[in-house]
């Protein structure tokens, strides 16, 4: 292998508590190294695939585990992906999902296309686009506690079923509503067909930079999901007389737990992620594949050309 080879590194991230992404990922792993292209694998993982590669780079988890590679592809849902994220976010290294789970949002390719997906990082042919996180900051008595972040959301939930959670929300500074509610859900546009989606949130392009907030089961006459500027503030504060405690969820993977009084404020982050990208598609058609939408009977632009004699309407 060449200097010049050796300098082209792959990070493989894999959900290897699954045999079909054991199997996807030593498919992975061979098909780059038999092209030249050196693997990094994150130690358990590389204890689970055994793969006995030339050069193979052995790291231990931590934001700088993807420093140095060209591209990270994991293999899994979008729970791995999002594991992913944490590894490659603070690098800015390119994040592309080959989705092995149910719906894969946020994954560029299914399964069955993984040949061409080697292909086309082998031959460089991607491109890449940034995505909007959360800076999330907490708070108790007016002293910073906790700093985390999330691609996706960043949840205020209450922690035992039988209570709900009492919150007054802010936007930039001032107060806007209170509510006794399951929860508050604060997401990006990346995030908005998640947990956002579930609590009845709006869809939003991905193209779009804003913040949303929307409430989840609310009981209040003004209670509905909001879109606000992507330079706002959302502060969403737990009551002091709420009984019990609350929780906050980021992506579903990070946890704080938050007593009577907490604050939380929720920020654009300062650092966003980077999906990488195999091909153009409009996000229009990723939705109608993602949720299979019914749009049989659209007839379209074509359709209209063919009817004026090929002169657009």
């Amino acid at each position: 292998m060449t200097d010049s080879a050796v300098t082209r590194r792959v990070f493989v991230v894999a959900h290897t508590g699954r045999e079909d992404a054991r199997k996807a990922a030593s498919q992975f792993c061979h098909a780059l190294a038999t092209h030249g292209v050196a693997v990094r694998l994150l130690e358990d993982e590389a204890r689970d695939l055994a793969l006995d590669l030339p050069d193979l780079d052995v790291v231990s988890p931590g934001p700088a585990a993807s420093a140095g590679c060209e591209i990270a592809v994991v293999l899994g849902g979008d729970g791995t992906i999002l594991r992913a994220a944490e590894l490659t976010r603070e690098s800015g290294t390119p994040l592309l999902g080959v989705n092995l789970g149910h719906v894969g949002f946020l994954a560029e390719a299914e399964h069955d296309d993984i040949e061409h997906t080697i292909d086309a990082i082998v031959h460089r042919r991607y491109s890449s686009d940034e995505r909007l996180t959360l800076d999330v900051q907490v708070y108790r008595d007016k002293e910073l506690v906790t700093t985390t972040w999330a691609l996706n959301e960043a949840s205020v939930e209450k922690a035992a079923r039988e209570r709900m959670l009492e919150v007054v929300v802010e936007v930039d500074g001032r107060p806007l509503s209170r509510w006794g509610c399951d929860g508050v859900v604060c997401a990006t546009p990346t995030g908005s067909t998640a947990y956002n989606f579930s609590a009845g949130g709006p869809i939003v392009w991905p193209t779009v930079e804003a913040l949303l907030m929307v409430p989840i089961s609310a009981h209040a006459l003004f209670a509905r999901p909001m879109v606000v500027a992507p330079t706002s503030v959302l502060a969403v504060e737990v009551l002091a007389r709420t009984e019990g405690a609350g929780v906050l969820w980021c992506d579903g993977r990070r946890a704080v737990d938050l007593p009577p009084g907490a604050r939380i404020e929720v920020r654009r982050g300062r650092s966003p992620v980077r999906l990488a990208r195999l091909h153009e598609a409009p996000f229009t058609d990723r939705l109608v594949a993602k949720f299979d939408l019914p749009v049989s009977g659209w007839r379209g632009a074509a359709e209209r050309r063919r009817r004026n004699g090929g002169a657009d309407a």
